[in-house]
This record gives structure tokens, C-alpha cells and sequence, in this order.
């Protein structure tokens, strides 16, 4: 799988950012860093069945144990106290990266009912891009008699570019279906 992004990035992603952005060094292309996959549970986390569960789910997803997040501070009104669980976390590089990557490009955005195209307008002003899945059933991975609830999960891909433009350029050349 990294084999494949990476020939798809040096011989055609790289190539055309060159061409369009004009760099002098190889080292200003931008590259995509890291995927980051948070997913917050709130009080749900304190059912040890749903916050166990959810862990298994993300494991099976990205092949990664994920990191327990954990709430920094007590706030009475929202029933919180502090170190107390509130989800999970996992950050994906190298060669995971790209196998989560290429299933959700090839095999989970295209399981999503009535998916017209990601947005491209959730870029932030460093290149990066945030969006979110609200099932976890899109992933061929997760087996529909198992799942209790459905949960949702923030994914952001961290790139290196040097703005939104330059971001979307990139992960429009590297797969992602974005809508006009």
C-alpha cells in the first residue's frame, strides 16, 4: 500500500505541484504527515461495555491501540471530574497511514449512503484537513451484528503544506473525492 502512494505521489502528485506552485527545492512539495482519528465519548465513556467497545473498533479500523483521553479539569455543571475518561485518540504515520488512507478512499467513502463528494472548505489555513464520520459501519472491518450504537469519529489529515489551497491541491491529486 505504501509502495502504491508512493509512486502515485512521485510520479504524478509531485510532478504537477511542481508545475503549479513553481518550488526550487523537492523539500517545499507538500506531503501528507500523519492521520489523526479522535473519537469523544462523553459521559458515555463511564460504561466500560461502550468505551471498551469503541476501542475495539478503532483497533480493528487502524490496525493501532488507540491513546484514552482523558478530562484535565472538574466542571460540576457537566457532571466531569478530573482524569476522568472522555474518549480516544490514535495518531497514524508511515506505512498504517497509507493502509488507512486507501481504505477509506477506496472502500469506506464510497459506502456512505448518498455521498456526494467531501468538502472542500474544511481545510484549515495551515493546509490540514478535518472532517467527520458520523458511522463507523462504512468500514468493512466493523461487523454490523456487533455494534451496539452507532458513534461517529473525527479524522484529520496533517499535511505539510503552507495553505488550504496548497492542501487541497494535494489530497485532490492523492484520491480524495471532493465536490464542486
Amino acid at each position: 500500500m505504501i509502495e502504491k502512494f508512493k509512486k502515485i505521489y512521485n510520479q504524478t502528485v509531485a510532478p504537477s505541484l511542481i508545475e503549479i506552485y513553481s518550488y526550487t527545492n523537492p523539500h517545499e512539495v507538500p506531503q501528507i504527515k500523519k492521520i489523526q482519528i479522535n473519537r469523544c465519548l462523553g459521559l458515555s465513556a463511564q460504561n466500560t461495555k461502550i468505551f471498551k467497545k469503541s476501542i475495539e473498533e478503532l483497533s480493528s479500523i487502524t490496525g493501532q491501540y488507540p491513546r484514552i483521553t482523558k478530562s484535565k479539569k472538574s466542571i460540576a455543571g457537566f457532571k466531569l471530574r478530573e482524569e476522568m475518561d472522555l474518549g480516544v485518540t490514535i495518531t497514524l504515520r508511515g506505512k498504517k497511514m497509507f493502509s488507512f488512507l486507501d481504505r477509506l478512499i477506496n472502500l469506506a467513502l464510497p459506502r456512505i449512503r448518498d455521498f456526494q463528494g467531501l468538502d472542500p472548505k474544511k481545510f484549515d489555513k495551515f493546509g490540514n484537513y478535518n472532517f467527520g464520520i458520523s458511522d463507523q459501519l462504512i468500514f468493512p472491518e466493523i461487523d454490523y451484528e456487533n455494534v451496539d450504537q452507532t458513534l461517529g469519529m473525527n479524522i484529520t489529515i496533517v499535511t505539510t503544506a503552507k495553505n488550504s489551497q496548497q492542501g487541497l491541491n494535494l489530497l485532490k491529486k492523492m484520491g480524495l473525492p471532493f465536490h464542486n
